[in-house]
């Protein structure tokens, strides 16, 4: 049996098979810390939960349209206006299993063979694979510690070319915690004013925000980048609810909006029902308490684990914007991040995702998504780890 063509150019993802390493070391009796899943180690808010519960009882277990039942796609034009003063109408959103079904599905429907999309480095390991296999070509720009990984307005300008379909903005971003200001945005907003170039604009992590800071959306920039931008939204991490598999999109272009139900009709059809109800109270804000505590407790480890991370020598760690993740130097260490991870997992029981998987050598992500003793535990392990070497 042969298998496609076409999967030879997707590669798996790294911080799964990683995960999964860790899990299968631990079910083996090692002693093995994780900080490479994406995933808050608090549970779903009950209010949450509550909710899912009445609709199992109320019978609301039946297929849904395609694109979401009308009262969560409500509560999500709710949610973008409370929030950034964004107008949507029922006819903008779509919701699908998770944003990374959402991204699928976009690429899946916008790329032709040869169109570029213009990608930030480092960038989550899913952007360059989906783009690759919807036969489109991802354009790297650069960054590092210097630009705190932000790329500027002369760097996309450069990037363009007559290819380009879409510049991929994710903010508060994976692996590395930048937030872009709202000048930042404007800056890159006029490169592309006069363009057909369309914004993919992964907003995840926009709930967390650190040291008082606030988020910007791309789409209440302009005039101008609300037309083409594409919000890309979901509940899985701030709300912890990754194994609910819930995300939107928002776009006020009907046509990727009717293209894209007809894809997902076709290969998932609707998000499941349940799922659907218990998003109301999240995205109506009944959660935000919740979300203020998981905020909160997420910055006071992030401030102990870049302060640790900083006293290690040859290490290096800029303190995230937002998210929860460290994109932690080593390159005083070594330029070889995935031997220097197997190393470490092998050697001390550390499970975190070499930089190269995001595309930058010389890095390595740390989730600071688990509990205050496990980073003091872990970074330890590393320090240990790198004085021996």
């Amino acid at each position: 049996m042969k298998i496609a063509q076409r999967m030879e150019n997707l590669s798996p993802s790294v911080t799964m098979a990683i995960t999964a390493l860790g899990r299968e070391l631990k079910a083996q009796g090692r002693d093995i810390l994780s900080f490479s899943a994406g995933e808050p180690d608090f549970d779903t808010p009950d209010v949450i939960k509550n909710a899912a519960i009445k609709a199992i009882k109320d019978g609301h277990t039946k297929y849904t349209a395609v694109e979401g039942i009308t009262e969560t796609k409500q509560a999500i034009i709710n949610k973008l206006k409370r929030d950034h003063g964004l107008e949507y109408s029922l006819e903008h959103i779509v919701i699908s299993n998770g944003a990374k079904h959402s991204l699928f599905n976009l690429f899946q429907i916008l790329l032709d063979k040869g169109d570029e999309v213009i990608i930030p480095a480092p960038y989550w390991v899913t952007y360059p694979e989906q783009v690759k296999f919807s036969d489109g070509v991802p354009v790297f720009i650069e960054t590092d510690d210097s630009s705190k990984f932000k790329i500027t307005a002369t760097q996309l300008k450069e990037a363009i070319t007559p290819k380009t379909k879409a510049l991929v903005l994710n903010m508060p971003a994976n692996p590395t915690g930048a937030v872009y200001s709202k000048k930042e945005l404007e800056e890159i907003g006029k490169v592309l004013e006069g363009t057909d170039i369309l914004v993919l604009s992964d907003e995840m992590y926009e709930k967390i925000i650190y040291d008082g800071g606030n988020f910007t959306a791309a789409a209440q920039i302009s005039q101008d980048m609300f037309e083409r931008t594409i919000t890309i939204n979901g509940l899985s991490k701030a709300v912890a609810m990754t194994g609910w598999r819930f995300g939107y999109i928002a776009t006020p272009k009907i046509e990727i909006v009717k293209t894209m139900i007809k894809l997902q009709g076709q290969v998932t059809s609707n998000v499941n029902s349940v799922t659907q109800y218990a998003a109301i109270p999240a995205l109506e804000g009944e959660a935000d308490e919740n979300i203020e505590a998981m905020r909160k407790e997420f910055e006071k480890r992030r401030d102990i684990a870049v302060k640790a991370f900083n006293s290690i020598k040859g290490v290096s760690c800029i303190a995230p914007k937002g998210a929860f993740y460290l994109f932690v130097n080593i390159k005083e260490v070594t330029n070889n991040s995935i031997k220097f991870c197997e190393q470490l997992l092998e050697e001390e029981g550390v499970a975190v995702v070499p930089g190269l998987a995001f595309g930058t050598e010389g890095y390595f992500r740390f989730s600071f998504a688990t509990d205050l003793e496990s980073i003091e535990k872990g970074i330890q392990r590393i320090k240990n780890f790198i004085e021996k070497k």
